[in-house]
Order: structure tokens, then sequence, then C-alpha cells
């Protein structure tokens, strides 16, 4: 079972032209590691999503197993857009696939996974631009910003191209170069020959739970040169690995009732503190986690009075950097 390979993405976004040669390189797609000795396989299901409803099996597009590479099998013609925009003959469909993720090699018609990914094509009734006519923000990124979510205490590993491969492939007379700007010492690098992005090293959430980059973006053509940066975004996904404490190690309260006290009057406090978590929906989940109990031999004490429990989301600061936990009052 692929129990700890995964996404660091939930979607890609690729835009498909009309017309592109059969073998054009669409997008690759990375996987991380839940142990060093995995090795992933990718594998895309056969049907099609347009409009949310299935349609004819996927004859267009194809994923290479060991790297991942999304590449046109079939060069797309108006016959076959027509099929894919079942037959509305708009200027673009928009189209799903779902890539699973496996630490064994898939079986053939194997469509399941615990682990997928979506990407949406744009695929649209035109043949592609000519390089200078587009943007540099069409030329370097399909989105406004990119947003990874890596789990923590994982093993490094690479996580993302900047390059765009059907650019790459279409556009080789532009230069395209990129940058990561990120701060002194976050745990990122980028490889300058391959655009690669690769997380250094474990990350802990309790340490730190967003890291803010910039992807910058070179286009040269001639003696013209622009420049376009989009935000790079890094969650930290949280695993339940740090035991809730308790102010100066108080895990119990003494309650002394006084005679004449009204119903509703707050006998005790205790408050418990969790880092790794927080408040989670249903509020019951969270409620199940910790439970508060009166230490009794008396029925009549069960039955006269009751424990509260009320929870909120806090703050913690550990090295400047904010990160979310769970307060517990009882």
């Amino acid at each position: 079972v692929a129990f700890g390979l995964y996404f660091p993405r939930k979607e890609y976004l690729v835009n498909v032209y009309i017309d592109e040669p059969a073998g054009t390189p669409l997008l690759r797609i990375h996987a991380l590691r839940d142990s060093h000795e995995e090795v992933a396989h990718f594998h895309l299901c056969q049907n099609l999503i347009i409009s949310r409803a299935k349609s004819p099996e996927n004859n267009w597009f194809q994923i290479k197993e060991k790297t991942g590479l999304l590449y046109l099998s079939k060069s797309l013609d108006g016959e076959d857009f027509n099929i894919l925009s079942q037959g509305n003959w708009m200027p673009l469909t928009k189209v799903m696939l779902y890539v699973f993720l496996s630490s064994h090699p898939f079986e053939e018609k194997e469509c399941d996974s615990a682990a997928f990914t979506k990407v949406f094509l744009s695929v649209i009734n035109a043949t592609a631009p000519a390089c200078s006519s587009l943007t540099a923000r069409q030329l370097c990124f399909t989105e406004m910003d990119l947003s990874f979510q890596i789990k923590e205490n994982k093993p490094p590993g690479t996580f993302h191209q900047l390059q765009l491969p059907s650019v790459h492939h279409l556009c080789q007379n532009l230069s395209i170069s990129y940058k990561l700007l990120a701060a002194e010492g976050l745990p990122f690098r980028y490889n300058e020959s391959n655009t690669s992005v690769h997380v250094t090293q474990r990350l802990d959430r309790e340490e730190r739970e967003r890291y803010e980059l910039i992807a910058k973006c070179t286009v040269r053509e001639g003696f013209r040169e622009m420049q376009v940066e989009v935000p790079f975004l890094v969650s930290v996904l949280d695993e339940d690995d740090s035991p809730p404490f308790v102010p100066n190690g108080t895990d119990t309260a003494d309650a002394v009732v006084e005679f004449n006290r009204k119903e509703g009057t707050v006998l005790a406090t205790l408050t418990v503190y969790d880092a790794d978590t927080t408040p989670i929906y249903p509020l019951e989940s969270s409620r199940k986690k910790y439970t508060g109990t009166i230490v009794t031999d008396d029925p009549w004490i069960s039955e006269t009075f009751r424990v509260e429990h009320i929870f909120d989301e806090i703050h913690f600061s550990p090295n400047g950097s904010q990160v979310r936990g769970t307060r517990h009052e009882y």
C-alpha cells in the first residue's frame, strides 16, 4: 500500500492547444515520500471528467510512470476538440484528469489509490500562439500563486519544477530563467539547471507552519527583458506528534465548595494547551480528544457537579513565527 507517498499539491493547471504535436510535454508532477526507501509510480485514470460528467476514454494524455511527466500521446485536432467540448464548439473547454500515486508499479486499468491529485486542462480551440505574442505571465506561470503542502517529519525531496515544460518545448528561441527568492536559512533549495525546488530537511509544524517565498521569472527576447513574480507558499501539514501541556505542570485542580453556592458557580478551572492541533470540526471530535473527569467514589458528587469543556484557537510564537494551537479550558 502506498501509505506515505503523497502529492504536495491538490491540483494543477495547464493549457493545451490543438495541433500541438504528439509527445509535447505538458506538466511535471512530483511526489514526496513518507520513508527513504519508497519509489513513486504515477498513473492516469483513463476516464476524463468534462463538466463533472465522465466522458469518453482518454486517448490524448499520458504520464510517464517513473518521472511524473504528463504529455500529449496524440495531437489534438478539431475533431478531438469537438469530442472534448461535447459538441459545444466553445473556444475553450475544461477537462479534468486524475493522477494516482503508488509505491509499486500500477496494474493495467487500475484506477484507485490512496493518493491522487487533479489536473485541470484548459483545452483551447486554436493553435498555440507565437511565443513572442505571449505575455511574460503566460510564458512563466499558469497560476497567480503556487501553493504547496508538505507533511512534517518526512524525508526531504523535490516537490516542484518552475519551468513550464510545454512553453520550454515550444518557445526555444526565448530565454526564460527563474529564481526562488527566500529569506536566508529557509529549508528550500532551487536547482537552476532543471528549475526544480527541493525541501532540504524534515519540517516541524510546531516550529513553523507557513513559509512565504517568491518565484521570479525573467524572459529575454533579443534586447527586450520582462520580469514577473508570483507568491510561492508552503504550508506544513500536522502530524499528531507533540503531547499536550499544562501551565506550571499542574494537571489537576482542587475544588473547595462553600455552603449555599448557586447552580452554575465555577468552583475550579484547569487549562490545557495543545500546540499540535487546531479546533477541529465537527467540534465533538475536538471535545472527545481530551475529557475532564471528577475523581470521586461519591454518587452524590457525580450527580451534583459537572465539568464543562470549552476550547478555542490560540497562537504560539516559537522563533518569532506564529503557529496555531488549541487552548482547552475545564
